[in-house]
């Protein structure tokens, strides 16, 4: 196994993020806005996580 092959821990909670996004997204254009906002909070939460990466 080569290093080079090793993935960024960053890109990983960034599709997290794109992810719980695009659900909050739908969520809100399905009327659930209670549900929207919840993920809009776990989003919230990961782009922390990712501001605080090195």
């Amino acid at each position: 196994m080569s290093i080079f092959n090793k993935k960024n821990p960053t890109d990983k909670l960034r599709t997290q993020y794109k992810k719980l996004m695009e659900q909050a997204m739908l969520a809100q254009r399905g009327g659930d806005i209670v549900k929207s906002s919840e993920l809009n909070a776990e989003a919230e939460k990961l782009l922390k996580e990712i501001d605080a990466q090195p």
